[in-house]
């Protein structure tokens, strides 16, 4: 994983986080969706760049989305005090809500939520699913720091 992105404390004074979310993209584990596809499909459905700020493709590699300083679009409701971070997959090759993460996502994953922790340590650190009204699957695995 590069480090380089991952430069978060430079921004957490001009944002207050009290939260981080973890989100999968919804897609099938057998299909490559990448954080191109992912900010092509944000922009037609009216938002002004992709709504995670960060991507971790199937390879392991976390991409850069919106930059932390700005707000992301990616819990409703929640957005103006989080950071989203999703993963590229979700789905089994049926269609089905799983946890379809990679060794190389789940070690990625890992290394970038404890770089976030500590950046920004009074932030809770959830699933997507588990914020009040949320009925999704989303991200198909328990979230437990």
């Amino acid at each position: 994983m590069s480090m380089a992105i991952l430069t978060s404390s430079q921004y957490q004074n001009h944002r207050l986080i009290n939260l981080i979310v973890v989100h999968c993209s919804a897609t099938r584990c057998d299909r490559s969706y990448t954080l191109e596809d992912c900010r092509r499909d944000h922009l037609a459905r009216g938002f002004a760049n992709i709504g995670y700020h960060f991507y971790i493709t199937r390879d392991g590699m976390v991409h850069a989305g919106r930059p932390l300083y700005q707000e992301g679009a990616h819990a409703q409701g929640y957005n103006k005090y989080s950071i989203g971070i999703c993963y590229e997959g979700g789905l089994n090759p049926a269609g089905q809500p799983a946890d379809t993460r990679t060794e190389a996502q789940r070690s990625t994953l890992a290394a970038l939520l404890h770089h976030l922790h500590t950046d920004y340590p009074n932030a809770r650190i959830l699933g997507h699913r588990d914020l009040p009204g949320v009925a999704k699957s989303c991200p198909c695995f328990d979230v437990v720091i």
